[in-house]
C-alpha cells in the first residue's frame, strides 16, 4: 500500500528539492559552516562533524516516520545549500508540517526560501490534498517568525514550555498554519513576490 508521503523531486527556477541523501553529506557539511549556523541557540543545524547523524536521523523517519526530508539545491551554481522536511506527517488528518530548514548564509534574504515553500506548499495543496500545513519556530527566533508570516501564514498560538533542549532551557514554539482554503491567496503572493524577486 503506497503511503501519502514518498519521494519525489520538486523543481523551480531557483532551487530543486530532492530526496535527502547519503550523497549530499559533505555539501550540506560546507553549507553549515556558511554562517556558523551550527553555532545558533534556538534552531538545529548540523555541524559539519554531525551532518551525518543528521543524515541518518532524516532518513529514519522517512522510512518509519513519515517525513520526507529534502536536499535544497541552488540552481545557477548546481550546489546543494541547505535542507528542509515534511514533518509530523498527520496522515489521517492530512495535516503535515514543514521544517527543519536552513540554509547556507549566503542564501538566505533571498528568494531561495519564498520558491522552497512555494514548492513544498503546492505539493502539499495540489497533489497531497493536505487541508493544513503547519509552521513552527522557536520564541526567540525572530527572524523564522517574520519569515513565515511573510509567507501568508497565520499564528495559532504559542506552546509554553514546549520542549526541553540539551542544556536544559524550556522552549517556547509559536505555531503557524496555512489552511487549504487559503492556499490560493497565499499562492497568488507568492508567484507575485517570486516574480517581483521579492523575498
Amino acid at each position: 500500500m503506497a503511503r501519502w508521503i514518498e519521494p519525489v523531486t520538486l523543481g523551480g527556477d531557483t532551487v530543486t528539492l530532492e530526496p535527502l541523501g547519503a550523497q549530499h553529506r559533505e555539501a550540506l557539511a560546507e553549507a553549515c559552516v556558511d554562517g556558523d549556523l551550527h553555532q545558533l541557540w534556538y534552531t538545529f543545524v548540523p555541524g559539519p562533524e554531525t551532518v551525518g547523524d543528521y543524515i541518518d536521523t532524516a532518513l529514519h523517519g522517512r522510512e518509519h516516520g513519515g517525513e520526507m526530508p529534502f536536499a535544497v539545491r541552488d540552481n545557477a551554481s548546481g550546489t546543494v545549500i541547505g535542507a528542509t522536511r515534511y514533518c509530523h506527517v498527520d496522515e489521517p488528518n492530512r495535516r503535515l508540517e514543514i521544517g527543519y530548514t536552513w540554509y547556507a548564509e549566503r542564501f538566505q534574504r533571498s528568494a531561495v526560501n519564498t520558491e522552497c515553500k512555494r514548492l513544498l506548499l503546492g505539493h502539499a495543496f495540489e497533489t497531497l490534498d493536505a487541508i493544513a500545513v503547519e509552521f513552527r519556530t522557536h520564541w526567540h527566533n525572530r527572524a523564522s517568525r517574520a519569515a513565515i508570516a511573510r509567507l501568508g501564514a497565520k499564528q495559532d498560538g504559542v506552546l509554553r514550555n514546549h520542549q526541553v533542549s540539551a542544556d536544559g532551557l524550556y522552549r517556547d514554539t509559536v505555531v503557524f498554519s496555512i489552511i487549504n482554503l487559503e492556499w490560493p491567496a497565499v499562492r497568488q503572493n507568492l508567484d507575485f513576490r517570486l516574480r517581483r524577486g521579492v523575498r
